[in-house]
């Protein structure tokens, strides 16, 4: 497709939005046609990437409401509450850590202590990633900054452009699946999961759910990148100039000071949230309006309201109404009526073979995780509601699959920022090298991990 790829989507996703309006599909609703077009519309659109995401979210909010699909106030309900918040006092935060020079500091001291290898550089991605995700609640940040510091053990060590490549493609990788282990890690899929439950799931309790088995996930991925992306030559750690960038540094400085105490609340706050009662969005709010603060802030100043992308949240707002207003069109009930098979599997490790297998059916055709979590989630949940599972197992199995899931790098936004020369230097053959293989943890993990773990703790 090449250039014309744009192109091309924009005709596909207009085409596709025509043709489903005027198909006779009896038991669908005006409103949910109208809705189901828009959607894949919209779906296309992402997939063949025909603008930023921002723009063709925007565009979708637009219509319905234009086209009177839903009332307005459920539109942009995610404004109402806490959920979209939450994503910009995250961004806030992160770009806080990162200006102050802590999470650098941080990431030298691990490196000093930890990295002496090849070997022990790949797990350093992973290590630093996870400790990282407690400080820096959005992937993004966490993986450019660890790339500036493995970019000085890339220059430190004489390391060959070919071992350097696959050291940046672990540190993109590694924020997928580390991601996962705490609700903060990634702020805005995480708490979109949340949101589709339908559950009060506060931090610890995201914890007892999703952390040992994203650890698991976690360790899986690092093993066969080790095993997959083996160094042409040993690496020799020359640490005294990883020394010297940290005595540049100096002592840590006032700013730095304030800004670990304001993180140190955020999580004292974010992982007592069943006592406080008050929402994550709240707090992680509170926490970024309190670093600009005078003489307890001085950390944020007006200028860093530009690491806020307003693309991203409309990008967000859209994927989470395409759930919301299916659900009140009839959209989703149509959809799994239609696409799903009329009895639900009897057997639990079938069960989570089978919603595995079509969450990543649809994955691959659409592209988009939040596009999958918006549509896959609500046809599924009605879908073993009869059986009356929880609905916490049913949409963090789909999570799961798309969650870790990719081959092509546009399917993980992580993946895709990674990708070219001046960010991660890799490119789409390592991502699809790593990916085919990760199909197969998937099934590992939703068959084998995350039904006898829950089973193990009582969720099923």
């Amino acid at each position: 497709m090449g250039k014309n790829k744009p192109i091309i989507g924009l005709i596909v996703g207009i085409l596709l939005a025509v043709g489903i309006h005027l198909m006779p599909l009896a038991g669908l609703s005006a409103a949910g046609k109208m809705c189901l077009a828009l959607t894949f519309m919209t779906v296309a659109f992402w997939g063949f990437q025909i603008a930023q995401p921002g723009f063709t979210a925007g565009l979708y909010l637009a219509l319905l409401v234009v086209f009177n699909v839903a009332p307005v106030s459920v539109i942009f309900a995610p404004w109402s509450g806490p959920i979209m918040y939450l994503v910009i006092g995250a961004y806030l935060i992160a770009g806080a850590v990162k200006s102050s020079g802590l999470g650098e500091r941080i990431a030298y001291n691990f490196i000093l202590k930890f990295v002496d290898s090849y070997r022990s550089i790949i797990i350093s991605t992973f290590l630093l990633t996870f400790i990282l995700s407690v400080l820096i609640p959005h992937p993004w940040p966490r993986a450019f900054l660890i790339m500036s510091v493995m970019a000085v053990i890339v220059k430190n060590a004489d390391i060959p452009q070919e071992d350097a490549v696959k050291i940046g493609f672990s540190v993109f990788a590694a924020s997928v699946p580390v991601s996962l282990i705490f609700l903060t890690g990634d702020s805005v899929l995480n708490v979109l999961a949340v949101q589709a439950t339908g559950k009060a799931i506060g931090w610890i309790d995201w914890f007892i759910y999703m952390g040992p088995p994203n650890i698991i996930a976690s360790i899986l991925t690092c093993i066969l990148i080790l095993f997959l992306f083996k160094p042409s030559k040993e690496v020799s750690l020359n640490k005294e100039e990883i020394q010297k960038k940290l005595a540049s540094m100096g002592s840590m400085k006032p700013l730095e000071v304030r800004t670990a105490i304001w993180i140190f609340l955020a999580i004292i706050f974010w992982m007592t949230d069943s006592i406080h009662g008050i929402h994550l969005g709240w707090v992680t709010l509170i926490i970024a309006m309190g670093m600009a603060l005078p003489a307890v802030g001085g950390i944020l100043t007006p200028k860093d309201w530009s690491e806020v992308p307003i693309h991203i949240l409309l990008f967000l707002t859209a994927a989470i109404t395409i759930g919301t207003v299916g659900g009140v069109t009839g959209m989703n009930a149509w959809i799994a009526q239609t696409i799903l098979p009329s009895t639900v599997p009897g057997n639990i490790y079938i069960l989570a073979a089978f919603i595995a297998t079509v969450s990543i059916a649809i994955h691959m055709a659409l592209g988009s995780v939040i596009a999958v979590m918006g549509i896959a989630i609500p046809a599924l949940l009605l879908f073993t509601q009869p059986i009356g599972i929880n609905p916490i197992v049913t949409v963090f199995l789909v999570y799961t699959a798309v969650g870790i899931h990719y081959i092509l790098p546009f399917q993980q936004l992580s993946m895709l920022i990674g990708q070219g020369e001046e960010n991660g230097m890799y490119t789409q053959k390592e991502v699809i090298r790593l990916g085919i293989p990760l199909t197969v943890v998937v099934y590992i993990m939703c068959v084998c991990v995350l039904i006898p773990y829950w089973k193990m703790i009582g969720l099923l």
